[in-house]
């Protein structure tokens, strides 16, 4: 068997509590030790997985040889820069710091360090991004809606990092052109940052995208089309749904013979399974995140660059600083 790679949890909240019971239940890990400031939640992750709670993330040092970061986005630079240092591999949650230069700063430490590291943008590993990429699709238009009800939860950040960063990471891997122009609109509803954003990205091929983020919704959405020149494409992040709909071989519409509506008994059926195909996308299948931390721990085994690199997360955070700018240009 492959020697197991010991791993940390700093940060066990919401979303951190998930991190370790995943690490906890991995063939390739051994959780040895987590990291927290609240007592109560310190305490109760180290007594459902029999691991080692400690206060001060540095007491860390010398437990694990890889560790994944789950604080407070302000305080990213601070804790992965210090394992960084200390010959730990890192996967740091999204986004990998709140502006550019703190992640850059991450990045320089990583590569100082010959460290793996790794950005916890999840919805690379959603399955329906797979079969997305399996089909070549190459999107001309982009619209994207990502909005939750208010949670207390990032509020040290605004939305744009906190929701809208998946699909700016997403629009970038997908599109994989420079960004030609930012127009953006958006504020604060309940706390001092941005609760609301809407942005529109044009790129230097031509393709645009639309992306709408609000944390005030009354019900969580999560969902995103895409459009290109043969195909179009929904995915429901929130259902676990998707459809992809591509034109069939030697479709030609100039040369179709001429089709009277009423005289089809099944319209739907002759256009959906006759001109075009429709294919269900499989997202309910698999744990994007047990798939990304799968994935960490590959590249820490391999010694290989991550999916989702510093490199890209600074990326995403470049588009969202645009984004913001863009915002503070019309403030309310």
């Amino acid at each position: 068997m492959t020697e197991r790679t010991r791993v940390g949890v700093v940060g066990v909240g919401h979303l951190g509590r998930h991190h370790v019971r995943l690490l906890a239940e991995h063939p390739e890990a051994e959780l040895t030790a987590i990291a927290e400031l609240n007592p109560q939640n310190r305490e109760k992750a180290a007594a459902d997985h029999q691991v080692a709670g400690f206060e001060d993330y540095r007491q860390l040092i010398g437990k694990v040889d890889a560790v994944s970061v789950v604080v407070p986005t302000q305080a990213h630079l601070e804790v992965s820069k210090f394992f960084l240092q200390n010959g730990v591999d890192v996967l740091v949650e999204k986004p990998i710091a709140p502006s550019v230069a703190e992640g850059e700063e991450i990045v320089a430490a990583a590569r100082e360090h010959g460290r793996i590291l790794q950005v916890g943008h999840v919805e690379r590993f959603n399955r329906a991004l797979s079969a997305i990429r399996e089909h070549q699709i190459v999107p001309r238009y982009i619209e994207s809606n990502r909005l939750a009800p208010f949670s207390f939860r990032s509020v040290d950040i605004g939305v744009v990092l906190d929701l809208m960063i998946h699909d700016l990471d997403l629009v970038l891997a997908l599109v994989d052109s420079p960004i030609q122009s930012v127009q953006a609109f958006g504020g604060a509803v309940f706390t001092p940052a941005e609760d609301m954003a809407s942005a529109i990205l044009r790129f230097e091929n031509g393709a645009v995208a639309n992306l709408t983020a609000s944390r005030v919704a009354l019900k969580p959405l999560r969902r995103m089309r895409m459009f290109c020149r043969d195909s179009y494409a929904s995915l429901d992040f929130q259902a676990g749904t998707g459809t992809l709909i591509r034109k069939n071989p030697g479709w030609d519409f100039q040369n179709l013979d001429p089709v009277d509506p009423t005289q089809i008994e099944d319209l739907w059926k002759y256009v959906f399974q006759g001109l075009f195909s429709v294919e269900e996308l499989k997202m309910d299948e698999g744990n994007p995140l047990q798939d990304e931390l799968t994935a960490f721990l590959a590249c820490v085994r391999d010694r290989t660059e991550p999916v989702v690199s510093g490199e890209a997360g600074c990326a995403a955070v470049r588009v969202a600083e645009r984004v913001q700018a863009a915002i503070g240009d019309n403030p309310w």
